[in-house]
């Protein structure tokens, strides 16, 4: 292992191409992955009824601080990449943020009207917080203050018209090399997958790559659409910073 492994954090929303992206990194060979490691605290900490709320809570670690000791400590299978894949809106408010300064940040950003276009489909009930793009903010927020820079950004959208050239990018920017094996995966499940797998993963599960997404954009109306609307600026101000790949 390297002296200092490479740790890269993807803090996504839900119903993006958050588990998709684990199959790619998980497929270097060289990359430990590990799947909404703040699950667990999240639910225990909100009491939301997710589906498999109990089997999440008991395999999982209910103590955000114990969960950030693990990440920022030795990395599985002692392997010199280790990609977390985050769900933004795990993040408790009361979380100081200063853990995230010993990861490699990025940020994959949707279009909330597709987000919860998708969301609904499997929980009817929804608010603005559930779609992880006002945390997504409070981290780039963080980040910039930290050092100026803005971290990487990538719209899944802009992302899956040209899925290698966003990774060769990505490994540029992490001082990794790519490996063609990213664009390519065997169908299934893993054993990295979460418990809560088979509740949301079917889709990932039948797929060997990234799958372009339909050109037509979705409607919402009523609740929908006013959760949309109200994550509308902190995505936009999100997507004007996001990456522009030629």
């Amino acid at each position: 292992m390297t002296a200092t492994p490479l740790r890269v954090a993807m803090w996504s929303g839900p119903r993006n191409i958050s588990t998709a992206m684990m199959r790619s990194w998980e497929n270097r060979g060289d990359c430990a992955v590990s799947d909404e490691p703040l699950y667990a605290a999240y639910l225990a900490a909100t009491g939301l009824d997710h589906p498999g709320r109990d089997e999440i809570i008991a395999q999982g670690e209910c103590d955000p601080a114990r969960v950030v000791a693990q990440l920022l400590g030795p990395v599985p299978g002692d392997l010199p990449v280790w990609y977390q894949k985050h769900m933004a809106h795990h993040l408790p408010a009361s979380l100081a943020l200063d853990w995230v300064d010993g990861l490699h940040n990025v940020l994959l950003i949707r279009d909330p009207v597709r987000v919860v276009a998708s969301y609904v489909k499997s929980r009817a009930d929804v608010v603005p917080e559930d779609l992880g793009v006002l945390q997504q903010l409070r981290l780039l927020e963080h980040l910039q203050a930290r050092d100026g820079r803005v971290p990487p950004i990538i719209d899944s959208a802009d992302f899956l018209q040209r899925p290698e050239a966003h990774l060769r990018a990505l490994c540029a920017h992490l001082a990794l090399d790519f490996r063609p094996g990213m664009l390519q995966w065997p169908a299934g499940p893993r054993a990295s997958d979460g418990v809560w797998a088979p509740h949301w993963y079917a889709a990932v599960w039948r797929s060997t790559g990234f799958e372009r997404p339909a050109d037509e954009a979705p409607v919402l109306t009523g609740h929908a659409a006013e959760v949309a609307e109200a994550c509308r600026p902190a995505y936009d101000q999100l997507r004007a910073l996001r990456w522009r790949i030629d």
